[in-house]
């Protein structure tokens, strides 16, 4: 028996199989005990940044962990915001993370050039991940939108709207997300944004907007938005952009308006651009002062935001500096003001990154919250745990044989480890769908073990001896496995390619479950019950 045991364990589909188990394990990298709360993000030009602060790896166990705030050892989120909720103005705060000690002086926040707070300082915190398997928005919380170009674009146009809306949510201090291109049965060719810790409210108008933006003076367009024509945008300093001191808030009517102003530098060409249109342009006496006959018209997506008279000094002089203004309104004083900074906001991103080729339409937008996800996490394992323990309980009635039950059960476990495996190593974000996909696969497995173990323990009724020969049972299982296995993957390609990606995940973990348990899980369960059969 010693001698078959260790033909059992040096038999090659076995090896693939143990093999494959390790690489997994270390590649989820299962951890215990991990101290402090994650870094998942940090904001760019806040404290934090300045500190020396940045994601260096995406890998969730390798994300910069937070241990110590000042003297206050950090334990978990609620741990890390109960401190925040003690900084004061221009405190100085050391933290201690697992890599190095930071320090960092909280800065103030500005409007209308008076310190009205404290502004974030910058860091985005998540707890700190147990294994390098990546949640997605429906186990993480966050918001996942698709966007459809309202023009038919070629591939390389939809990688620079890709490349554009990343820039515009990064820019807009949110880092932690994922945009992708998705298709539909029809062709159609969408935009997958998905972004954890974001509300719908936050991101809507940001990505929906084309961002073209368009200074234009006596109908000819003197600069527009985007790194060709802005060098610099003034943000966050009270100095160069804020609400504007000149114009305040004021109450018109029913409602609040209050204009803001930004300052912006131009590249030489469009300083250039800017002085040969109006060197011609005849001047005009206004308020007791000399201006251009002309005004400087700001439009954002082919709408008008503002209008600025032009100084005499101006008139065929290449300046580069730049004053942006606009207003927001409310029905409230604080209302007008917020949505006045707001709006700066936004066209200080759309400056800065520049306009898409066409508007994007929001086809559809779903918001989960963190709180959400945790209860969708805690039933998935629950139904995961009863779907193992049901399937169990019908195989042990079946063939009432300990030989084939708890074999069956531990390659089901070990599948579903090699399947969070994969998902680790190529960076997939499990979601809902992706569970599902598991257990679809789990399911699968089940039916092909099941045809092993028929195939294999199949008898004469007569004699009650092997009907056929060991190769020529597994030889029969495999064909009838394999059948099952091309069925089933093309069935899943479809919704791989085709389902505007929120069905995507299920394909993914579906094809590859089948495909680990064809190439790997299957053989050797069918070496193992080989051996156990024979043994008896």
């Amino acid at each position: 028996m010693a001698s078959k045991f260790k033909e059992l364990f040096t038999n090659w589909k076995i090896i693939i199989l143990i093999i494959s188990l390790i690489v997994s394990l270390l590649v989820i990298k299962p951890s215990f005990n991990v101290e402090g709360v994650a870094i998942s993000a940090v904001i760019s030009n806040s404290a934090a940044s300045e500190a020396g602060f940045a994601i260096e790896s995406k890998l969730p166990t390798k994300l910069e962990r937070i241990l110590k705030i000042d003297d206050k050892e950090i334990s978990s989120v609620q741990d890390y915001f109960e401190v925040v909720k003690t900084f004061s103005l221009n405190q100085s705060i050391q933290l201690k993370t697992n890599k190095k000690l930071y320090r960092l002086t909280v800065k103030p926040k500005f409007v209308e050039k008076e310190v009205v707070g404290i502004e974030d300082i910058g860091l985005k915190i998540i707890e700190a991940p147990t294994s390098n398997i990546r949640k997605g928005l429906d186990l993480a919380g966050g918001t996942r939108i698709i966007l459809k170009p309202q023009e038919e674009l070629t591939q390389e146009q939809i990688k620079y709207i890709i490349d554009n809306l990343k820039e515009r949510l990064n820019v807009y201090g949110l880092a932690d997300l994922a945009i992708s291109e998705v298709a539909t049965l029809g062709e159609e060719r969408l935009i997958l944004v998905e972004i954890a810790g974001a509300s719908e409210d936050e991101i809507h108008d940001l990505l929906a907007k084309q961002g073209k933006f368009e200074a234009v003076i006596a109908n000819k367009t003197a600069f527009v938005g985007g790194s060709d024509s802005v060098n610099y945008v003034c943000r966050d300093r009270a100095e160069c952009s804020g609400i504007d001191p000149n114009r305040g808030c004021q109450k018109v009517e029913n409602n609040y308006v209050c204009g803001f102003f930004f300052h912006i530098i131009l590249s030489p060409n469009a300083a250039q651009q800017q002085a040969d249109i109006t060197k011609n342009i005849p001047l005009v006496t206004k308020n007791s002062g000399r201006y251009l006959s002309e005004q400087i018209v700001f439009y954002l997506d082919s709408k008008e935001v503002d209008r600025l008279d032009i100084s005499e000094s101006l008139k065929g002089r290449a300046e580069t500096t730049i004053v942006i203004s606009g207003s927001g309104t409310g029905s409230t004083y604080n209302e007008a003001k917020e949505n006045a900074l707001n709006d700066m906001k936004k066209l200080q991103t759309v400056l800065q990154t520049g306009s898409l080729p066409t508007k994007l339409e929001i086809v559809k937008s779903d918001s989960i919250s963190p709180i959400l996800g945790k209860s969708f996490i805690k039933n998935a394992f629950i139904m995961g745990f009863v779907a193992m323990i049901a399937v169990t309980i019908i195989v042990s009635f079946v063939y009432k044989k300990l030989e084939i039950i708890v074999p069956l059960f531990i390659i089901q476990s070990i599948e579903i480890l090699l399947i969070l495996g994969f998902a680790a190593f190529i960076g997939w974000n499990m979601d809902l769908a992706s569970i599902a996909g598991i257990i679809a696969s789990v399911g699968t497995g089940v039916d092909d073990l099941i045809v092993f173990t028929d195939e294999i323990l199949r008898k004469e009724k007569e004699t009650e001896k092997y009907m056929r020969s060991w190769k020529q049972s597994i030889k029969r299982a495999f064909f009838i496995i394999m059948a099952a296995y091309f069925t089933t993957f093309a069935a899943m390609v479809p919704l791989w390619y085709f389902g505007a990606g929120l069905l995507k995940g299920f394909a993914i973990t579906t094809i590859a479950g089948i495909t680990i348990g064809v190439l790997i899980t299957r053989p050797a369960y069918a070496e193992i019950l080989k051996y156990l059969t024979e043994e008896k």
